[in-house]
Order: C-alpha cells, then sequence, then structure tokens
C-alpha cells in the first residue's frame, strides 16, 4: 500500500479537527476525499504533507512512519502537496515557480527535461513562463501550482481544492489534468468541493463528516449511492 493513515486525530487547539479517521491509497489509484466544509479534509492533507502534526494516528507511506517528519522530508520522499488557494509565488515568474518546485533536486539536465515535459502538457505555462505568477489568471495560476508540485517527481500527489474558484470549463480543465497526471503512474488524493467532479475521477472515495469516515467505496458507487446525493450532492 501506497499510504496508510489509521485512527487519525488533529486538533487545533482544544478543537477536533480530524477524529479517528483512517483510510489508505493504492499505487496508480486516484482517491478522493469529499465531504461538508469543514469536515476535515484540508486538514488530513495538511497533517501528511508534514505542515501540521497529528495529535494521534499513523501515517505510513511506503511502509514507513511519516507522521513526525516535516515537509522537506515528505517531499524527498516522494509526497508533494498542492495546497487549496493555488499558493503560487505571485512576484516569481512562472519558470522560476516550477524552479521552487524542483528546489529538492540535484539533477539540473532532468529537472530542465521535465520543466520541458510540463511546458508540453501545459503550453500556456511556456507562452507565460517569464511572466510574473501575479498576472496569470485564476485558472493558470491553478495549472502552475500543480505543474509546480509535480516538478519534485512525486509518486503521491496531494491535490486541495483544485477547481475551487474555477469557470465550469476550467474545471473541465483540471479534471482532464487530473486524469492525464493519473495516466503517467502518480497516484493521487484529492480533496473536492465539487464531489461529482471529485466521485467521477476516482478509483475510491471517502465521505468525511465532522471529521471522521462515515461512507467508503468505488468513487462511481458512492456517486450513485442515495445517501451520499442527498447529503453531499443535492440529492
Amino acid at each position: 500500500m501506497l499510504l496508510e493513515v489509521k485512527d487519525l486525530w488533529v486538533h487545533y487547539g482544544g478543537a477536533e479537527a480530524v477524529r479517528g479517521t483512517s483510510f489508505e491509497v493504492g499505487e496508480g489509484e486516484i482517491v478522493a476525499l469529499v465531504g461538508a466544509n469543514g469536515a476535515g479534509k484540508t486538514t488530513i492533507l495538511r497533517t501528511i504533507s508534514g505542515v501540521k502534526h497529528a495529535t494521534s494516528g499513523e501515517i505510513r507511506f511506503l511502509g514507513q512512519m511519516i507522521g513526525r517528519k516535516g515537509p522537506s522530508e515528505i517531499v524527498s520522499m516522494g509526497i508533494s502537496h498542492c495546497p487549496e488557494g493555488r499558493r503560487v509565488f505571485m512576484m516569481l515568474s512562472v519558470k522560476e515557480n516550477l524552479q521552487v518546485g524542483a528546489h529538492i533536486r540535484k539533477d539540473k539536465a532532468e529537472i530542465k527535461r521535465d520543466m520541458e515535459a510540463l511546458y508540453e502538457s501545459f503550453p500556456v505555462l511556456r507562452e507565460r513562463s517569464k511572466q510574473d505568477a501575479m498576472t496569470l489568471s485564476g485558472g493558470e495560476q491553478q495549472m502552475l501550482a500543480i505543474a509546480r508540485a509535480l516538478m519534485s517527481r512525486p509518486k503521491l500527489l496531494l491535490l486541495d481544492e483544485p477547481s475551487l474558484g474555477l469557470s465550469p470549463i476550467m474545471v473541465q480543465e483540471v479534471a482532464r489534468i487530473i486524469t492525464n497526471i493519473h495516466r503517467t503512474g502518480v497516484s493521487v488524493l484529492l480533496v473536492e468541493q465539487n464531489s461529482v467532479m471529485a466521485l467521477n475521477l476516482a478509483d475510491r472515495g471517502y465521505v468525511l463528516e465532522t471529521g471522521t469516515v462515515k461512507l467508503e467505496g468505488a468513487g462511481k458507487e458512492l456517486l450513485h449511492n442515495e445517501e451520499v446525493r442527498k447529503a453531499f450532492l443535492g440529492g
């Protein structure tokens, strides 16, 4: 198993954000975490990537405990986190943002090759390579954020709300990008408020409610589950 999360508890002060959550991601899978705002989805990703430490529980990546490791070490192990809100470096150019994504790597020729491959996948980034990230549209910034995360050559990509605030056409483009990333062999743990998109893409999904897993199953099965539809998909 690529990623195993067991009985995870996370607190902010005295408040429980995640309560005994367990799930797993296999190699080559897209796994979706869906649920209402405040369900603990973003906190889970932040805890996996080392930005936040758990109160208790286990996080294993390729069999190794990572719950107390820092973000840089976790990236070097093969986990990359594309956070909610894109978080690109606005005053840096597109090219410089991509170079930041490869900061843990020393293989300059391979970095150059990977950047060229990403320009092939995201042609607009090639066109904008010398522009500051602040000049990009929201959709273009999201592409840059995803491409930057891929520059570390992750085995597992954590995607937090990649469609947030985007137009319907750009949401479709983000879904296409996630599918293409998956086809390259990268596993994806996807957090999405757009549950329909997430469950359509996912091999498996987990429905979270107030910090704990309420339902789990194949993505398409959850999409057509009456309880899920009423609670999270608008009936």
